[in-house]
């Protein structure tokens, strides 16, 4: 395991400040006693090619796109293009101030206002701003858009309908924006939200009901075969349909939500169109909508004025205001603008088609060996398997076979969600990987369903071969600690 860099500190020096050029003084003459610090600053002395190397075995400790599948459900962990990164990191792009005025930064917004255009394209909506820098901003936005549209027609409505395959933050962002989530149970209908089931909420709560949030596919990777009839129905009641967009990579180039009733969605940039998103961020939550919600859109926007691009301040009375400082995060826009322009719209078709290829070939391959479906329906780009036999059989967890897969060099998929299956394994190549890397990870699965029959202990006790075993987790949650010691 690698140390501290203060537990390697030699007193090594890695930078050496010029002369000063200017009077010396003492900084007692300049700042109240009060607010200086007591103690001398604790920080590591370390020489250049010392830290260059504690970095490097640092990154070497850590698994990435670029080393090996990384089947996380519901996150779409695709390789990101390497031309992106080198024209996203150009001097032009990187050392442009956000505040430039419109007239020296005429690319940059050009950039924003043609991916805008694309994504309407993409989706079939009317409108689009790329402000949000997260999916779940996205989400917010797009609720917060729902909320301000009724309250503009002096409606009071104060329900947000949820299916219980959901993310966790779709009754989340239902609470943050002032509304009340009202879960609607699938588990009985194959995991797909049904008409019927809709219909009741409406008996119920009629025209409370502000909208729908829904993923399509959802979570368990089934496309909502239902969805325009459902959409349908609630539009009768003006209630407004949103959507997750976490899974467009099963549906993008080849379908536009836009057709099955949507009104207002969100991309993941930093999902569907590439940009990395490993390690928290930076992401991008674009959201798209109708026309009858576009005054609602959060300001600045661009326009194309003419031939010169312009960030402007429309329908101030309705719009939700500023969600981030700024515009967004510039630099995914950069990448995902080319990724598209990469692929074109035959490109994004085959991006899908492969997507939900390489995951039907995975669990189709999984299903022989042994392990289970968690409803027997089609899936799209992701599956999930529910571990509850084995659990049952041999005691050994969902969690504990994660781990294990550690062992074999690879990431392990999302474990325990959606929340309404049973030690879930939830598993989305992309379409990233070759049939070689496929059958490499099945390999593995097969593996270790020997293991649990054969040898349950190595699972048990795994992982063993990695920088850091097996964590007391109740010990960890019991006793956050955040910080190795003062500075």
């Amino acid at each position: 395991m690698e140390k501290l860099s203060i537990e390697i500190s030699n007193g090594g020096i890695g930078f050496s400040l010029p002369e000063l050029d200017v009077p010396e003084f003492r900084i007692e003459e300049k700042i109240p006693s009060h607010l200086l610090r007591k103690s001398e600053l604790n920080l590591p002395q370390i020489s250049e090619n010392e830290t260059f190397r504690h970095f490097l075995r640092l990154s070497q400790l850590n698994y990435n796109i670029d080393k090996g599948i990384y089947p996380l459900g519901s996150c779409t962990m695709k390789y990101n293009p390497k031309i992106n990164e080198e024209l996203a990191r150009n001097y032009r792009f990187v050392n442009i101030h956000p505040h430039t005025p419109s007239e020296f930064s005429q690319g940059c917004l050009a950039i924003i206002y043609e991916l805008s255009e694309l994504l309407k394209e993409i989706s079939g909506m009317d409108a689009v701003s790329l402000q949000a820098v997260a999916g779940a901003q996205g989400e917010l936005a797009g609720v917060l858009i729902i909320s301000k549209y009724h309250k503009s027609k002096k409606e009071k409505r104060d329900i947000i309908l949820v299916p219980d395959s959901a993310h966790g933050t779709n009754p989340a962002t239902a609470t943050l924006a002032g509304l009340n989530a009202v879960e609607i149970k699938t588990f009985e209908t194959n995991g797909i939200l049904r008409t019927k089931l809709v219909k009741k909420e409406i008996e119920k709560y009629g025209e409370r009901i502000a909208g729908l949030m829904i993923t399509n596919p959802n979570t368990l990777g089934i496309f909502e075969e239902e969805i325009y009839e459902i959409s349908q129905v609630l539009h009768q009641i003006d209630a407004q349909i949103y959507m997750d967009g976490a899974n467009m990579n099963a549906l993008v180039g080849n379908i536009k939500p836009s057709k099955f009733g949507i009104d207002v969605m969100h991309f993941n940039l930093h999902k569907t169109f590439s940009t990395p998103h490993g390690g928290g961020g930076p992401g991008s939550g674009a959201i798209a909508v109708k026309k009858h919600l576009e005054k609602f859109l959060p300001n600045p926007r661009i326009k194309k004025i003419g031939e010169k691009y312009e960030l402007v301040y429309e329908d101030e009375e309705y719009s939700i205001g500023r969600l981030h400082s700024f515009y967004g995060n510039f630099g995914m826009f950069i990448r995902a603008l080319i990724y598209i322009r990469m692929f074109s719209s035959e490109g994004l078709k085959m991006i899908s088609y492969l997507a939900v290829l390489n995951a039907n070939y995975l669990r189709k391959k999984l299903e022989e060996i042994g392990y289970k479906i968690s409803f027997e329906m089609p899936t799209m780009h992701e599956f999930v398997l529910t571990l509850k036999d084995i659990k049952e059989k041999y005691n050994i967890r969902a969690l504990d076979i994660a781990k294990r897969i550690l062992d074999y060099g690879y990431h392990a998929p999302t474990i325990y969600f959606p929340l309404i299956v049973e030690e879930a394994f939830m598993i989305e190549p992309t379409e990233s990987e070759s049939k070689i890397s496929l059958d490499n990870y099945i390999e593995v699965y097969r593996k270790i369903l020997n293991e649990i029959k054969e040898n349950p202990e190595i699972v048990l006790s795994a992982p063993t071969n990695t920088p850091v075993s097996r964590l007391d987790e109740v010990k960890a949650a019991k006793e956050l600690i955040v910080k190795w010691q003062d500075i």
